[in-house]
C-alpha cells in the first residue's frame, strides 16, 4: 500500500512508523525541514518539505498513485483541506483525517464529514480518546487500564494483583465456582514481563498484572473480587485546559454527581474554559505551585488529571498532587523517553 502521512509531529511519527513496520511505501510531510529530516533518517520512509494542503506538494508526494492519506498536523484545517484535495484533485480512495476542535466534532454537524461535503473517510482524535480513557478511569478507578466494546455493554479492565487480593492463589475456574452468577473471563496475564493466556487452573499470582473481560454491570462487583478500589470518584481536579482538560470537565459536568476544580496557567485559556464550563470551578494559576493546588482542594481529591501541553510539567504536578494528599493522580505523556512511566 501506498500512503502518505501529512504531519512529521508525534502522531504523524508514530503512524509512519507502523505503516513503514508493515511494509507500505510511505511518504512524510511536513513544512519543518527539521521533523521530515528526523523522520526519514529514523525510518524507512521518503519524506517531502512542504504545506500538507498545498497541491503541488501532495502532487510531489504521490496522491495520485496513493492509497491512502492520513492528515496529523496540528491545524485542523490544514488536515481536512488536505484531505478534500487528495479527493478532488488525485482521487486518494481513503482518506483520514485528525481533528481536536470539538465545534468540529459536536454530533449535530455529523453530516459535515460526508463524500458530498468534506470526503473525509474516518476521523481521528487522539485527545478525545484520551478524554474518553480518563473517563473510564473514573468509572472503573481500581483498573490501571480500560478499554470498552459493544456500544459500552463488555469492559476490558486491567487490574494489578497484589498479596491483599481475595483473588490472589486463585484459578478462573475457583474464581467461577465462588461467583457462578457472575460474567466475567480473565483473558491476559502479564507476568515477569511475558504476557500470556491462562489455563482455568492456572493459579493469578500476586504482583500479576491481569486482564478482565466482563458485562459492564458487573465491572464494581469485579473490581472488589480482586481487592481493588471500586468507590465512585466524587472530587476531582483537572491541571490544563487544554481540549482534553475540558472535554473531560464539561463530561463529568454532564454525568452529575462530581465536584470538579480545573486549574490553568494561561489566562486567555482559563477565561475561556470558564465560558464554557457552568459547574466547574476555574483557577488561573501554575499547576506546579503548592498553594494553588491545595487551593484546588488536590488533599481531599480522589483522582488528579494533569493533561497540560508539558510533559513534565504534568508529571511533576501529578507529584505534587500525591504528596499533598491525593488518592490518585493520572498524567499525560507524549514523549516517546517517558513511554515507560505509568500513573504517579
Amino acid at each position: 500500500m501506498r500512503a502518505i502521512v501529512c504531519g512529521a509531529g508525534q502522531v504523524g511519527y508514530g503512524i509512519a512508523r507502523a505503516l513503514a513496520q508493515e511494509g507500505n511505501a510511505v511518504t512524510v510531510v511536513d513544512w519543518s525541514q527539521e521533523l521530515v529530516d528526523r523522520v526519514v533518517t529514523d525510518l524507512d520512509v521518503r519524506g517531502i518539505v512542504g504545506h500538507g494542503s498545498h497541491p503541488d506538494v501532495l502532487e510531489r508526494a504521490g496522491a495520485k498513485e496513493a492509497d491512502l492519506i492520513v492528515a496529523v498536523t496540528h491545524s485542523d484545517e490544514t488536515n481536512m483541506v488536505a484531505c478534500q484535495i487528495a479527493h478532488s484533485l488525485f482521487e486518494t480512495p481513503m482518506r483520514i483525517a485528525r481533528v481536536r476542535a470539538q465545534n468540529y466534532l459536536d454530533p449535530a454537524w455529523a453530516d459535515l464529514f460526508t463524500t458530498g461535503n468534506l470526503p473525509i473517510n474516518v476521523i481521528i482524535s487522539p485527545e478525545l480518546e484520551v478524554g474518553r480513557a480518563i473517563l473510564q478511569r473514573v468509572e472503573t478507578p481500581g483498573a490501571f487500564n480500560t478499554a470498552v466494546f459493544s456500544g459500552g455493554r463488555v469492559q476490558l479492565l486491567g487490574l494489578r494483583l497484589d498479596e491483599n487480593s481475595p483473588a490472589a492463589g486463585s484459578s478462573s475456574e475457583q474464581l467461577m465456582e465462588l461467583f457462578p452468577d457472575l460474567r466475567m473471563t480473565v483473558v491476559g496475564v502479564h507476568r515477569e514481563q511475558t504476557l500470556f493466556i491462562p489455563e482455568e487452573r492456572d493459579p493469578l499470582l500476586a504482583g500479576d498484572d491481569i486482564y478482565v473481560v466482563t458485562e459492564s454491570a458487573h465491572a464494581r462487583r469485579v473490581l472488589d473480587i480482586f481487592g481493588r478500589d471500586s468507590e465512585a470518584i466524587r472530587r476531582v481536579v483537572i491541571v490544563g485546559a487544554g481540549n482534553i482538560g475540558v472535554y473531560v470537565a464539561r463530561a463529568l459536568e454532564r454525568a452529575g454527581g462530581v465536584k470538579v476544580r480545573l486549574v490553568e496557567a494561561d489566562k486567555a485559556k482559563a477565561e475561556a474554559a470558564a465560558q464554557k464550563l457552568k459547574k466547574t470551578v476555574v483557577l488561573h494559576g501554575d499547576g506546579l505551585e503548592s498553594r494553588l493546588m491545595r487551593e484546588a482542594g488536590v488533599a481531599d481529591a480522589e483522582l488528579v488529571v494533569c493533561v497540560t501541553n508539558d510533559d513534565k510539567v504534568n508529571m511533576l504536578s501529578a507529584v505534587m498532587a500525591k504528596r499533598e494528599g491525593a488518592k490518585r493522580a493520572l498524567s499525560l505523556i507524549n514523549e516517546r523517553a517517558f513511554e515507560d512511566l505509568r500513573e504517579a
